[in-house]
């Protein structure tokens, strides 16, 4: 069996530090907290679990402070979690059975894990790369939505870490970050511009975000990034009630990829608004056709719930009602307690 490391960064996490630690513990050979300047019990709750915990001076670079706490382990591989991460106990035991099996899978460099980051209204998730050999030598990159890029021998795995806050983070904070690099000359990445933009969407800055999103798409960046990013900028459009642009900017998502449930939904959304029943029901049709991929973000929703409840809608002012009942049937069949089911349940039952 081989060994692990845990690595963390955290600072004032008071509130969730006992959570993931309760359940690092069943599966780690060593618990490495790096604390970028905490105010509160951090210290003293990590000292329960570890005797090695650092300090390290906070610089606004994520990645320098992960790249730290990697410099400290010892073990065979290195997997980090975030403080607000959980591992229920039945991904623990898939951890400890990875360890027994890792020698015999020729020792993979990296193991791509599931990682959900909300489950409401719908499921959002990704795989990320969570396990490390350490003498690969992984190195994280970019100051903010830190990442290592995956090499050598991959594998993915069905063990699943939810991210699940109890506090939000500091307002603006990443905003604030990439202002600063820009300030200062930094030329940002096409993955950091990428994130910026995200951060001026998320922040109601639209207009900034779709220029720096077109920007972003005629970068050489991942291809993923640039379905997701079309995909954004039409949020954008649709925020600032430009219906053209945010049709173009979805159908634009097409030309780096497989069309995703999400992009084929949110046309679809659009057309129902327009009363379009018809069309807006082939959208949300091919949408249930389409494959789920491991790269990238995942929102599986978008591939049943959200095209079945909307099909129902559909086809109720077609006023075929037999389909209506049966999509509205599939929907509660996934969800059977989400208030769109209550709300649309005296029109079916």
């Amino acid at each position: 069996m081989i060994s692990l490391s845990v690595c963390m960064i955290v600072k004032n996490e008071e509130a969730v530090l006992s959570r993931v630690l309760d359940c690092v513990k069943n599966f780690a050979d060593e618990i490495i907290i790096v604390d970028t300047g905490s105010t509160d019990k951090t210290i003293e709750i990590a000292s329960a679990y570890t005797d090695k915990i650092y300090d390290f001076k906070w610089r606004d670079d994520f990645s320098a402070a992960r790249n730290f706490s990697f410099s400290l382990a010892t073990k065979d591989y290195i997997m980090w979690l975030d403080a607000d991460d959980v591992v229920p106990p039945s991904e623990q035991k898939k951890i400890i059975d990875l360890k027994s099996k890792l020698i015999s899978l020729d020792s993979p460099d990296c193991i791509m894990c599931k990682y959900v980051l909300c489950t409401s209204p719908n499921e959002f998730s990704f795989y990320r790369e969570r396990i490390l050999r350490r003498v690969s030598g992984f190195i994280w990159e970019e100051p903010i939505h830190e990442v290592i890029a995956p090499r050598g021998n991959i594998i993915y795995s069905d063990i699943t870490i939810y991210h699940k806050k109890l506090l939000p983070a500091p307002p603006k904070r990443n905003l604030k970050i990439y202002r600063k690099l820009i300030r200062k000359g930094i030329p940002l990445s096409p993955r950091a511009l990428y994130y910026y933009s995200r951060e001026l969407m998320f922040n109601g800055y639209y207009r900034s975000a779709i220029k720096n999103f077109r920007k972003f798409l005629s970068s050489n960046a991942w291809v993923e990034n640039k379905i997701d990013a079309c995909i954004m900028l039409a949020e954008c459009y649709l925020h600032l009630g430009d219906i053209k642009h945010a049709k173009s900017s979805l159908y634009r998502s097409f030309e780096f990829g497989a069309p995703r449930a999400k992009a084929v939904c949110t046309i679809g959304q659009i057309l129902l608004k327009e009363k379009n029943y018809s069309t807006s029901a082939d959208w949300f049709l091919i949408a249930t056709q389409l494959e789920q991929k491991k790269v990238g973000w995942c929102e599986p929703d978008y591939y049943e719930f959200i095209p079945y409840i909307n099909l129902s809608v559909c086809y109720y002012y077609l006023r075929d009602f037999e389909k209506a009942k049966q999509y509205y049937n599939l929907a509660k069949a996934i969800y059977p307690d989400s208030p769109i089911i209550a709300r649309n349940s005296k029109y079916f039952e």
